[in-house]
């Protein structure tokens, strides 16, 4: 569940596109009119945003290719456009203009042309433009589509994500039966996140000469594994030679049952002259992903973890060296874990970002000395997402923060400048909250960094509602993020106090820490919320009656369990996607891997005392104790923790006499994703809380009603 939304977010944008030639029309998504009336920072507002995506440099230097992302709540869909910038500033100049959207751009040609992703009105295909956005061409025509694609180094190729057929149809086994309509399953992960598994990913390399795409290869013909692997796989899973002759891809080459049981995936060597395929990284147990090959192709480098199994372990930063095929990991002596690895162009240090201390800057990590050096002296409190190193002094990166989304920043010889700044025009009419980092001493005596959020004007003398964020993950940074669901600045500016625990099991404060919650779930972290409640709620200005606790997926289990053992800290509850019955979660979900390392096994082994410890803890054990008023919402296309673990806590509160309210949407998965069922989230999420935090009651109607502007009772 300790994943990014980036792909899931790209990949809702460019779904519904519907074009790509660059001819506006009456479709086009444009950027939202927002007009604040009171300066304070709203649902509106919130899709109102321009959200950037995607930073590549041109390859002399100069310039910075990107995307904006913009919402319309009346179509009820996003769209992404293309735009680039002078790396010295500057307004940034449109490319595209279309209903459809255009996405994964990257520079070819020596920054002459631009290959993208669109839709043909029938599939997502390649597309080529000028630098300039015009002469567009469609140069690929992939039976269904791709899903990404990377270019070699010298352009005569192609890698591209395709798909192809996994599972039987009734039609496959039963010819005569060619309308029946049914799941034949006979192994397990025949669901995988928000999906059936009917078709899996794999890598499509083909020729280009330029203008089309040619003699298009399946490199793993007939093999039944998944290449890049789903649901966050995407171009960053491969990496060609610099001499375009050899590809390597990412792969977890297991099926069925050995799947839903393991981690390992490997990084696969596949030579386009011989055609032959070697595992690099055999033996090696745990999730190897994310190669890059050296500029100079002497090495291999890719992030690894240890164990199988484990998704959360320490993201170590390995390399290859190709001549001798030895393996050195250059992380030994740093006890974080990595997120994002790119070469400096000298190919003797690697850039990485890592959850740091309740943040995300950039490190640089030497291949001779092992020696992490931070590679900023002004970061500034922001999460750093992206790497694209232009010299041996100038990176193009991207950041965000609790208030602002994610713009694209050039850092200089240790120093950040903003590149970008999309939603100027909003925020110039805005007073924002205010954010502050808070050390809680914990139950067994050490220091919990939490983030307090403060809502505009903040009173010191006046009594403030609190809510209690509860993070997912469940190994998932409390740092820095900017969420368009759980928005800890519209929180605050909604009149609430919002506490965000960097509590155990959560990356960015050392190993031990991260992984204390493994089999462990109602543990130390558990009293680690309670004790940043306990510690906040002596503040003069949190109203101590009236605080709730809020989440989703780990979140969510967390606020369940907290509803049978706050012991009266909690005025009300929000639960989203949340596990309330372990024992049938353990048997609901897909990768079964994730159930057994966190719960220590299943609930039937008698002798298994971390897996009895865990399930005895279950949620759903302590609904006599519930006594504080609960909202539960839920995606139905959630197969990693299914809705009916919402609707059993929804009906357990209500055979309990707990007041309680439930919103499930039949068209969402783990998240919330379609605009008009974000906004009817956000509506529905403070209408809970100004009901019970704040007094405030709207019902006629109960789900639609507008959102509380009043702030401080």
């Amino acid at each position: 569940m300790n994943k990014t939304l980036t792909t899931i977010a790209m990949a809702a944008m460019i779904v519904g596109a519907t074009g790509c030639k660059s001819t506006p029309d009456e479709n086009i998504i444009e950027r939202p009119e927002f007009k604040s009336t009171d300066g304070v920072f709203s649902i509106e507002a919130l899709e109102a945003l321009g959200r950037v995506s995607d930073p590549k440099v041109s390859p002399d230097g100069s310039k910075v290719l990107f995307g904006i992302s913009y919402e319309s709540v009346e179509q009820n869909k996003g769209n992404n456009e293309l735009y680039v910038i002078d790396i010295k500033g500057g307004e940034p100049k449109r490319l595209t203009n279309t209903a459809g959207s255009e996405s994964s751009a990257v520079w070819i040609d020596n920054g002459n042309k631009i290959a993208y992703l669109a839709s043909d009105g029938e599939s997502v295909q390649l597309y080529v433009m000028n630098a300039d956005g015009k002469e567009s061409v469609k140069v690929s025509n992939v039976e269904g589509g791709i899903e990404g694609f990377l270019f070699s180094p010298d352009e005569t190729k192609v890698v591209m994500i395709g798909r192809v057929k996994y599972d039987r149809t009734p039609a496959d086994v039963y010819p005569d039966l060619p309308k029946a309509n049914a799941h034949i399953v006979d192994d397990l992960m025949y669901k995988h996140w928000d999906q059936w598994v009917t078709e899996i990913p794999h890598p499509l390399v083909a020729d280009f000469d330029g203008k089309q795409v040619s003699n298009v290869v399946d490199i793993m013909l007939d093999e039944p594994f998944e290449a890049p692997m789903r649901p966050f796989g995407g171009a960053e899973s491969f990496s060609w030679s610099p001499d375009s002759k050899k590809l390597i891809y990412v792969s977890r080459k297991k099926t069925g049952m050995d799947y839903s049981l393991s981690t390992n995936s490997d990084l696969y060597l596949y030579n386009l002259d011989s055609k032959t395929t070697e595992n690099l990284t055999e033996g090696m147990m745990g999730y190897d992903t994310a190669p890059a090959y050296s500029p100079d192709g002497k090495y291999v480098a890719w992030l690894s973890m240890e164990n199988d199994g484990y998704e959360s372990d320490k993201n170590r930063i390995f390399i290859l060296d190709t001549a001798t095929g030895e393996k050195t990991d250059l992380t030994t002596d740093w006890d974080y874990t990595a997120d994002l690895i790119a070469w400096a162009n000298d190919g003797k240090s690697i850039y990485f970002t890592a959850a740091y201390l309740g943040e995300e800057p950039i490190f640089n990590v030497s291949l001779e000395t092992k020696e992490v050096k931070p590679v900023m002296e002004n970061a500034g409190l922001y999460d750093y997402c992206a790497l694209c190193p232009v010299n041996e002094n100038v990176l193009v990166t991207m950041r965000h923060s609790i208030l602002r989304p994610n713009e694209i920043c050039v850092v200089e010889n240790g120093q950040v400048r903003q590149l970008t700044d999309v939603n100027k025009e909003i925020f110039d009419q805005l007073t924002m909250p205010t954010v502050e980092k808070v050390l809680v001493p914990t139950t067994d005596g050490k220091e919990m960094t939490t983030w307090v959020i403060k809502p505009q004007n903040f009173d010191p003398n006046k009594k403030y509602p609190a809510i209690l964020y509860c993070q997912g993950g469940p190994q998932q940074a409390v740092s820095q993020f900017w969420s368009y669901r759980w928005n800890f600045a519209l929180m605050a500016a909604n009149g609430y106090v919002v506490i965000a625990p960097n509590r155990r099991g959560l990356p960015g404060f050392g190993t031990e820490w991260n992984a204390q919650i493994s089999k462990d779930y109602p543990g130390q972290n558990m009293k680690d919320y309670l004790a940043a409640v306990d510690f906040m709620k002596e503040k003069p200005y949190i109203d101590a009656e009236h605080i709730g606790a809020v989440g989703a997926s780990y979140g969510g289990f967390s606020v369940y369990w907290l509803a049978g053992n706050h012991e009266g800290r909690f005025a009300c509850l929000i639960a989203h996607a949340g596990i309330f019955n372990m024992e049938t979660q353990y048997l609901e979900t897909e990768e079964m891997w994730f159930a057994n390392w966190d719960m220590g096994g299943a609930y039937w082994e008698k002798d298994n005392a971390a897996a009895q410890r865990t399930f005895a803890s279950s949620p759903h054990k302590f609904v006599d104790k519930w006594d504080a008023p609960i909202l539960i919402t839920h995606g139905e296309y959630d197969y990693r923790i299914l809705a009916s673990q919402g609707m059993m806590a929804f009906n357990a509160a209500r055979l309990r006499g707990v007041p309680a309210e439930m919103v499930i949407f039949p068209d969402e998965n783990h998240w919330i994703l379609k605009p008009q069922n974000a906004i009817l989230w956000q509506r529905v999420f403070f209408r809970w809380l100004d009901k019970w935090l704040k007094g405030v009651d709207y019902t006629n109607p109960p789900l639609l009603a507008p959102q509380a502007t009043d702030s401080i009772k």
